[in-house]
C-alpha cells in the first residue's frame, strides 16, 4: 500500500476483509492444539509522535515535548497454527479501517492472517487517537486539526510489522507457563459512583477528582486484581504479559507525551529485570479511573506508579508454573447495533459547522465513521488466547468492568486475564443496566443497550469449555 496515497486501498483492504471474514469457516475460528512445541519471540518499536502531533483526537494541546517514551510491544507465538500475534501500544485509541489495516500488515509481515493479530491500545490520554476514516472526515473541513498524520500512522505500523517479523530470527522455545495475580491498593475505583434517589449520574468521578465529597465516596464496582502471564523456557522466564483495569491517566493536556503511570511501572520493572520483556495491557476499564485516589496533581503520577509496580511484582511473586499441553485460539465476529440518535445529515452539520469547537466538531466525525462502518457490515473481532487453564480475552474499545468480571464468572475455572481497548470503533460499550443511568460514557457511547447481550454471547462463545 502506498503512503501516499492510502485511503482508497485501506477503505477497499477493509471492504474485502469484511467480506472474508464473515466467511469464515467455525474451523477456522476455534481451534486447539495438543501437545505442541511453541516457540516465542518479543519485540518492541518506539512510536512517539512528532512534536506537533495531535493528541487524544486533536481535543488537547498537541505534542511540545516527550516526557518519556511512547512504544509498542508484542510477542508473537508460533508452534500453534498459524502464528499468533499480541500488541499493545502506548496511544489513546485505534479504530475502524486504521485497526484492520494494522493486524493485515502485521499478519502479511510473519505470514498468518489478520484475525489472529490482536492490537490494543493503552489508552493514557497524552498520545495519538488515530482513526484514518475520521481524519478524512475532518481534513475534508480544511480547518479543524488532523486528528493523526498519516506518514506518522503508516511509518509505526510499518516498522512495528517489520520489527515482528525480523522477531521470529530470535524466537525462543516456550515451554512453561505462569499465572498469577495480586490486589492493587488505592488505584483502581468507579467513576459512576456519584447517583441521585433513581440512579441516575450526578456526577462523573473521572481519572483526577479535587471534590473531596466525590473522592470519599466508596470504590465501586473494579477488579482489584493485576494478572500476569509469563512464558517460560524451562526455568527461564522471558516473557511477563500484565493485565489491569484502569484508566491509566494521572494528568494530561499539557502537550507533553508520557506513558503516563502504568508506563512508568512497566518500564521500571523492564530495567530490573532486562533478561525478561514485559508487556502492559489495559483492561475493560471505560467506567474506571484513579479519580478515588488521584486529585491530578503532579507528585501523584509517581505515587500511582510505584502502586501499579507493586502490584506487578507481587504478581510476579506469585505466579504458580506448569508445563504447556493445550494451546487454543479462537475467534468472534460481532457487530452491535449503531446508535439509534445518529443521523448521517446531523452528523455532518455539526461538522461542517465551522462556530463550533475542535471536540464538538471532531468527535461526530467518529460517529459518522462508525455509523459508515457499520452500514458496510465490517464486524469486530473478539479474540482469545488459551493455554492450558489460561485465557487471554481480547475485546474492543472502552468495554466496562462488568464485561471483565462477567468473563471470569462465565469460566470460573479458567484464569482469565482481559484486555480491552482493542479496535476502537464502538467508543464506550456500557453494560445494558447503565444505558438508564446515563452519565458521561452512556452520553458517548456509539451503540444500542443491545450491544450487551451481543458481548456477552461473543464471551461465553470464546471462554466456552
Amino acid at each position: 500500500m502506498s503512503i501516499s496515497n492510502p485511503r482508497r486501498e485501506f477503505l477497499q483492504q477493509s471492504l474485502a476483509a469484511a467480506t472474508v471474514w464473515s466467511l469464515l469457516p467455525e474451523s477456522l475460528q476455534a481451534e486447539k492444539h495438543q501437545n505442541v512445541s511453541l516457540k516465542l519471540s518479543n519485540f518492541t518499536v518506539d512510536i512517539t509522535p512528532p512534536k506537533g502531533h495531535s493528541l487524544c483526537g486533536g481535543w488537547i494541546k498537541p505534542v511540545i515535548d516527550v516526557t518519556d517514551a511512547l512504544e509498542a510491544h508484542g510477542i508473537v507465538l508460533q508452534g500453534a497454527g498459524k502464528p499468533i500475534i499480541l500488541l499493545a501500544i502506548d496511544w489513546t485509541a485505534l479504530s475502524n479501517g486504521g485497526h484492520l489495516l494494522w493486524r493485515q500488515r502485521l499478519a502479511a509481515a510473519i505470514g498468518t492472517t489478520p484475525e489472529r493479530v490482536a492490537i490494543h491500545c493503552v489508552h493514557q490520554h497524552n498520545a495519538p487517537f488515530a482513526c484514518l476514516e475520521a481524519q478524512a472526515i475532518v481534513e475534508a473541513q480544511g480547518d479543524l486539526p488532523h486528528i493523526v498524520m498519516e506518514d506518522y500512522f503508516h511509518d509505526c505500523s510499518q516498522r512495528i510489522a517489520e520489527a515482528a517479523k525480523q522477531s521470529l530470527h530470535r524466537a525462543q522455545a516456550v515451554t512453561h507457563i505462569g499465572k498469577g495475580e495480586a490486589k492493587v491498593d488505592k488505584v483502581a475505583s468507579n467513576r459512576r459512583i456519584y447517583r441521585d434517589e433513581n440512579g441516575v449520574i450526578k456526577a462523573m468521578r473521572g481519572s483526577s477528582c479535587k471534590d473531596p465529597k466525590i473522592r470519599a465516596m466508596t470504590e465501586g464496582t473494579i477488579d482489584p486484581l493485576l494478572k500476569t502471564i509469563s512464558f517460560y523456557n524451562q526455568d527461564k522466564r522471558i516473557t511477563a504479559i500484565h493485565y489491569y483495569a484502569t484508566h491509566p491517566m494521572s494528568y494530561y493536556g499539557d502537550g507533553l507525551v508520557s506513558s503516563d503511570f502504568v508506563g512508568i511501572a512497566r518500564k521500571q520493572l523492564q530495567e530490573e529485570q532486562p533478561n525478561c520483556h514485559h508487556i502492559y495491557f489495559t483492561g475493560a476499564a471505560g467506567n474506571i479511573s484513579a479519580g478515588k485516589y488521584n486529585d491530578g496533581s503532579q507528585p501523584v503520577r509517581a505515587v500511582l506508579a510505584e502502586r501499579i509496580y507493586k502490584g506487578m511484582h507481587s504478581s510476579l511473586q506469585n505466579t504458580k508454573v506448569s508445563p504447556i499441553k493445550t494451546v487454543s485460539w479462537r475467534n468472534v465476529e460481532i457487530l452491535p447495533e449503531v446508535r439509534s440518535t445518529f443521523n448521517k445529515e446531523e452528523l455532518n452539520k455539526v461538522i461542517s459547522n465551522k462556530a463550533g469547537s475542535v471536540v464538538s466538531r471532531n468527535r461526530p466525525s467518529y460517529m459518522l465513521a462508525w455509523l459508515n462502518r457499520v452500514e458496510r457490515k465490517q464486524p469486530i473481532i473478539l479474540s482469545a488466547l488459551g493455554i492450558n487453564d489460561i485465557a487471554t480475552l481480547h475485546l474492543p474499545a472502552e468495554s466496562f468492568i462488568e464485561y471483565q468480571l462477567r468473563a471470569q464468572t462465565i469460566a470460573p475455572n479458567t484464569f482469565v486475564a482481559t484486555a480491552a481497548y482493542g479496535d476502537g470503533g464502538p467508543w464506550y460499550l456500557p453494560v445494558k443496566e447503565e444505558y438508564p443511568a446515563k452519565g458521561y460514557e452512556v452520553s458517548k457511547a456509539f451503540c444500542e443497550p443491545s450491544v450487551d447481550d451481543v458481548m456477552t454471547a461473543g464471551i461465553k462463545k470464546l471462554l466456552e469449555s
